[in-house]
């Protein structure tokens, strides 16, 4: 029985209850081993007395503790007390999706789809382990008060549906997938299914299905084609209502067949959301018999073994945990109806190793005799027992220095430095992080965690804003790193992230979930090769904080911009090239560059002509030319016969052209 104020495990004292559901209870505490809050998960009686169910939902809590994903709550032990089955979690302050879907009402297309982005991408990873969570449903998705989105509940769900526990208990039959529904066989896909009954509830604020008693809810999963969520909902873009519709699928075959490709669509439904771009599967072709491919072979081959290896990978898991279960029994002597804990998955404690005891013992009598020589030594030489004739005092005046002003246990502590020798690692870079990643990334590194808050104007609520030793600093394995998580900036700011380098896809997703929007997304050049088609710039510097909401412009690089040159000067005439030119007549004055591009063109009377025309591209040579009329006058000609012979005016069109050069800008 769980109370208020007792302590488990050794280590982690019940603080207050803050949740329950159909096979648990879940409580707040504080670990007192690494000074930090978490979530414990205990479940209740009914199930604790179920010994298959006990033993399915250690292994697949353990393989969940494997789990490291920022879109999923993370799983930091197992463990069992006096018949309490309890699993240690990262507390994450925030509500379920349920209840912010009820506090709502409904939610916009563009939130839904973002919503359901960060969950698809949390239970990819951990469909990539081997872990299928076959219970994704708004209770179990949590929106964290900094707007982040994690899946919990990772095994704990796996154990209730490889036992007989019957739907209302689980609350989950308005999101159970037909298979699931039949009790037949589910993977991956089975997840997508209900992820797609989730996002449905998301826009619409109600549940597809629903019925007097969970049998009817369940047969109307079986035989029911899904309504549309736009019958509910008109504004819903195309291309959401489709991913919705081929996610609920009543086929498996013919849903998306991975999180992977899911989360492709969600992400190009925020980008183009009334584009008809879903590829729905055409249920003739995939019910039309066909011969199976050599590569149908091989992915099924590799499928299945990559089945037998994660269950094999989790027997031995648990033989190993069973086999120094029985040593540490047998080392302690406890009495058979004591349970000894479960080896700490956070900590991975060394097993019992008789030779390391013994050496450790002899390093400890040797320090203690370094330590009685010094001590007597020092005695002896103030009460005048030793003294050193025809020697330099100097060795003395030395020891003396290094002792003076310290107390035992500081000398101890430097001989023990001296005689370990122990090694130092770099701390890791935690600046930014929230307080459960910060102390995940740490204890990955082999560090321990010290919380200190302190106030900050530009790290948001929550968020680490330093820590000591510092990022790169050296410090041995198992020391402990303050981190100093920040009292909050203005709950309305959120933290810019960088998306330089991302698609314009990727980029728009990753605003979107800092809570921010679009603006414009235009194009310009860009020396660095590498970013071409991709983000160059962002209108807002990374890592400031802005309002939520607030709009970010973008540009797309086009590639490494062409040298631009420029053409300033003053433009003579024709009649430079042409005696018959009037000054004074209309003349049409044309710039080309050497490329054929026109550059500029106009009709003047009046020269010189000024022009300044920049930003020419890619050429450096150009001409003019210039369209005028010349009149020809006319003459009167005494032949040799005495004639006289008259000619009249005449005119005609004329083109001179003029090479230039164009200066480099």
């Amino acid at each position: 029985m769980i109370k208020i104020g007792m302590l488990i495990g050794d280590r982690y004292e019940i603080l207050e209850k803050i949740g329950t559901g159909g096979m648990s209870d879940v409580y707040k505490a504080k670990c007192h081993k690494l000074n930090r809050h978490v979530a414990v998960k205990v479940l209740k009686q009914e199930f604790s007395e179920n010994a298959n169910f006990v033993s399915k939902f250690k292994v697949e809590a353990q393989a969940a503790a494997g789990l490291m994903h920022p879109n999923i709550v993370n799983v930091y032990d197992v463990g069992e007390e006096n018949g309490i089955y309890y699993i240690v979690m990262e507390l994450v302050e925030g509500i379920t999706l349920k209840k912010y879907i009820e506090k709502k009402a409904r939610l916009s297309a563009k939130e839904a789809v973002s919503i359901a982005i960060q969950v698809s991408m949390g239970i990819e990873a951990a469909h990539n382990n081997g872990i299928i969570h076959r219970d994704i449903k708004p209770q179990n998705i949590i929106i964290s008060k900094d707007g982040k989105v994690k899946v919990t509940d990772f095994g704990i769900a796996k154990a209730a549906t490889s036992n007989t526990i019957t739907s209302n208990v689980m609350g989950s039959v308005h999101y159970t997938s037909p298979e699931q529904a039949r009790g037949g066989f589910s993977d991956a896909k089975s997840d997508i299914y209900s992820l797609g009954i989730t996002l449905f509830e998301m826009l619409t604020g109600r549940v597809p299905f629903n019925g007097e008693t969970t049998v009817a809810i369940a047969i109307k999963h079986i035989q029911e084609p899904l309504p549309s969520p736009r019958s509910f909902v008109e504004e819903i873009p195309i291309s959401v209502e489709q991913i919705v519709m081929k996610c609920t699928q009543k086929s498996p075959d013919r849903r998306y067949q991975s999180m992977g490709e899911l989360t492709q669509d969600l992400k190009q439904s925020l980008m183009t959301p009334d584009k008809d771009f879903v590829k729905m599967v055409d249920p003739d072709a995939e019910g039309a018999t066909r011969a199976i491919t050599d590569n149908d072979v091989e992915k099924i081959k590799k499928e299945k073994a990559k089945k037998r290896a994660a269950s094999e990978n989790i027997r031995l898991k648990k033989d190993v945990e069973e086999e120094a279960k029985k040593k540490q029994k047998s080392k302690n002597k406890k009495p058979r109806h004591q349970v000894v804990e479960e080896p700490d998955v956070e900590e991975e404690e060394e097993e019992y190793d008789p030779k390391m005891e013994k050496m450790t013992t002899i390093l400890a009598i040797i320090m203690a005799v370094m330590i009685g020589a010094i001590v007597i030594f020092l005695v002896g030489r103030a009460v005048g027992l030793f003294h050193f004739e025809g020697r330099n005092d100097e060795p003395e005046e030395e020891i003396t220095t290094q002792v003076e002003g310290e107390d035992l246990s500081g000398a101890e502590g430097d001989l023990e430095t001296e005689v370990d020798g122990e090694e130092k690692f770099a701390v890791p870079n935690v600046l930014g992080l929230s307080l459960a990643e910060a102390v995940s990334q740490l204890e990955k590194e082999g560090f321990k965690a010290n919380k200190e808050e302190v106030s900050s104007d530009t790290t948001p609520k929550g968020m680490v804003a330093g820590q000591i030793p510092g990022p790169g600093e050296s410090a041995p394995r198992g020391s402990a790193v303050t981190i100093q998580i920040a009292t909050g900036v203005n709950d309305n700011k959120v933290r810019v992230p960088n998306v330089i380098g991302l698609t314009e896809m990727d980029a728009t997703v990753s605003l979107t979930e800092a809570g921010l929007s679009v603006g414009s997304i235009g194009q310009t050049t860009n020396e660095d090769a590498s970013l071409q088609d991709k983000i160059c710039y962002q209108s807002y510097s990374v890592g400031s904080y802005v309002a939520k909401g607030t709009t970010i412009d973008l540009k797309v690089s086009i590639g490494p911009g062409e040298s631009s040159y420029s053409f300033i000067g003053s433009i003579a005439g024709p009649g430079e090239e042409d005696e018959n030119y009037t000054s004074g007549t209309d003349t049409t004055v044309i710039l080309t560059a050497a490329n054929g591009v026109e550059l500029y063109r106009t009709t003047t009377a009046a020269f010189p002509l000024s022009m300044n025309i920049t930003g020419i591209k890619g050429v450096e040579d150009g001409t003019i030319t210039f369209l005028y009329r010349v009149t020809i006058p006319g003459s009167s000609v005494t032949n040799e016969a005495g004639e006289t012979v008259t000619t009249e005016a005449t005119t005609e069109d004329r083109s001179i052209q003029r090479s230039v050069k164009f200066a480099k800008e």
